[in-house]
């Protein structure tokens, strides 16, 4: 179903195949996350802070909560200490990579120089 199909349809966006798409990846941080870890796949909670720079741990940290509770990143705990944790994308995660890499072309295509 395309966007034009739901026109007039709904009352609420987020009852919508898009708003519920947008609900998963939207935000500031979930595409950088989703990136980094399609690039570099398992990265370790440290590793991923120092890429984004920016980011504080406690917004890593529950941006990654919900990106495991909506079954895009999965989390491996090893018992060991100190502890180590690393992420990897799902495979329904990885169903994404595609609209990532169009979203890559298209950003090559448009940006300005």
């Amino acid at each position: 179903m395309g966007m034009a199909e739901f026109k007039g349809k709904v009352k609420n966006i987020q009852d919508t195949p898009f708003g519920y798409s947008v609900s998963i990846i939207g935000g500031k941080w979930k595409m950088v996350i989703f990136y980094l870890l399609a690039e570099n796949q398992p990265v370790r909670f440290n590793e991923l802070k120092r890429q984004i720079g920016t980011i504080t741990f406690k917004t890593l940290s529950s941006q990654l909560k919900e990106l495991e509770a909506d079954g895009l990143v999965n989390r491996k705990e090893y018992p060991q200490v100190p502890p180590k944790v690393e992420y990897s994308l799902t495979e329904k995660a990885e169903t994404l990579l595609p609209i990532l890499e169009q979203l890559c072309e298209w950003g090559v295509k448009n940006q300005p120089r």
